[in-house]
Order: C-alpha cells, then structure tokens, then sequence
C-alpha cells in the first residue's frame, strides 16, 4: 500500500509540474513572439550586406 501511495503522489507531482510549465508557456508565450517577431521586422527593413555593413 504504501508503494501504491508514493506512485500516487509522484504522479501528483508530475501533473502538477506540467501544469506549472503550461501556465509559465502561456503566459509568456505570445510576449516572447511578440518580441522575436519586432525584432526579425526592424532586422528587415535595414539592408545589411555580406560583411554585416548596414546601409540604409
């Protein structure tokens, strides 16, 4: 019995764990592209050449 009730609290654990990392992914997600994607538009809108030279 008492194997049975440390399995059922490892899965608690578990559940309880990747309910934490969905929230942290949720929350967070869409900021974190928001981001990634202002900064690939104001990379694009700069013409940089081979040597990383930026002209405008």
């Amino acid at each position: 019995m008492k194997e049975a009730t440390g399995e059922l609290n490892m899965t608690l654990v578990t559940i309880i764990a990747i309910a934490a990392v969905l929230t942290f992914v949720t929350m967070f997600l869409p900021n974190i592209l928001s981001g990634i994607s202002d900064k690939w538009d104001d990379s694009t809108d700069q013409n940089v050449d081979v040597n990383g030279t930026v002209t405008p």
